[in-house]
C-alpha cells in the first residue's frame, strides 16, 4: 500500500487539491503497479507563520519580492 505524504504552505483551492491527489495517485499507479485502491495520499497543510525561508516566514510582507 503505497503512502505518499506531501507539506505544503496553505491556501490551494481544493480544486488544486482533488487535482493533486489524482494526479500524485496516478503516478504511483504508474511507478509500482500498485491498485489504485490501495494508494493513500495524505496533504498537511502548514500556515505560512510556520514556513520560513532563508530565515524569514512566509508570511511576512514581501520586500520586493513575491512570496507564494
Amino acid at each position: 500500500m503505497p503512502l505518499i505524504q506531501v507539506t505544503m504552505i496553505e491556501g490551494r483551492s481544493a480544486d488544486v487539491k482533488t487535482a493533486l491527489i489524482q494526479k500524485l495517485t496516478q503516478a504511483a499507479i504508474d511507478a509500482t503497479g500498485a491498485p489504485r485502491e490501495t494508494i493513500r495520499v495524505i496533504l498537511q497543510e502548514v500556515p505560512g507563520a510556520h514556513w520560513g525561508v532563508g530565515g524569514i516566514p512566509k508570511s511576512a510582507p514581501a520586500k520586493g519580492t513575491h512570496h507564494v
